[in-house]
């Protein structure tokens, strides 16, 4: 009696077990983020092979492979790829850093909110490209205004992310460390990190896309050189090719950064259990 009591149980847990694990994604596919642009490619390339698509207007993809191997080795690529990835790194370097720091001096202190998350607000308010006549008119034509440009397109989601993070950091756990007598240093090490760690990794990823984004735009205007120089020259001759080898680079930056922020994020975060773990 016993044991079919125990068998019947057993059964029922099982049973249990399989309906909680039916309402979960299931295991992470390998190459999970290769898959999806890897369908289009061979979409892509399917229809080129049966002449559905104008070559003027969208080559097939071995003959955009064919021009950027042919970029490639005459140079063009590699220095246009240099010029753009510096001017994105100073620019979220930057930006990234504003951002964090705002979003600690404004979800930690009320002074620094009334003084800091309005003008944030404000600035989120208004389009960052609309902006580049009047930075060109502060900062001129050159480098330096479009690492600017560049900055303000990241600091923004990595600043409302961290402070949303910030604000939504249960009282308890603060009421918790005055009880603890933890110090200031400790209160932020120990609390405010942790908890506004997944909504930083948010807006670090929307900071890294937005980087790409925003130099697509910016190497257009008066820049010699970078993939956006690149691209536009290409636009004057009537270059389709060239162009989709600018924004296929481009499309892999942001693809790598992204993969290995969301790397980092589950690393930094190993100890949270969630549907994407």
């Amino acid at each position: 009696m016993t044991a079919a009591v125990s068998v019947t149980a057993a059964e029922a847990s099982g049973s249990q077990v399989r309906r909680r694990r039916r309402l979960s994604p299931g295991r992470r596919l390998p190459a999970a983020p290769v898959i999806g642009p890897a369908l289009v490619i061979a979409l892509w390339a399917a229809a080129s092979a049966a002449g559905q698509l104008d070559p003027a207007a969208i080559p097939a993809p071995w003959t955009v492979l064919e021009t950027g191997v042919h970029l490639w080795t005459d140079g063009t690529l590699p220095t246009d790829i240099l010029t753009s990835l510096r001017r994105a790194a100073s620019g979220f370097a930057i930006g990234l850093t504003a951002g964090i720091v705002l979003a600690l001096a404004a979800g930690l202190s009320r002074v620094g909110e009334a003084l800091i998350d309005g003008t944030v607000q404000l600035n989120r308010a208004i389009p960052t490209l609309g902006l580049i006549p009047l930075f060109i008119l502060w900062l001129g034509i050159g480098e330096t205004f479009k690492i600017a440009i560049i900055a303000i397109v990241v600091y923004i989601p990595i600043y409302l992310n961290t402070h949303s993070a910030l604000s939504g950091i249960d009282h308890r756990f603060v009421e918790l460390a005055e009880v603890q007598g933890l110090s200031r240093f400790q209160f932020v090490r120990q609390i405010v990190i942790p908890g506004a760690l997944p909504g930083f990794f948010v807006g670090l990823r929307l900071g890294v896309t937005g980087s790409w984004l925003g130099l697509v735009v910016l190497e257009q205007i008066n820049a010699t050189s970078g993939l956006g120089y690149l691209m536009f020259q290409a636009q004057n001759y009537g270059q389709s090719d060239v162009i989709l080898v600018g924004l296929v680079v481009y499309g892999v930056f942001g693809l790598v950064s992204d993969s290995v922020v969301r790397l980092i994020e589950r690393r930094v975060l190993s100890w949270r259990r969630t549907l994407s773990s």
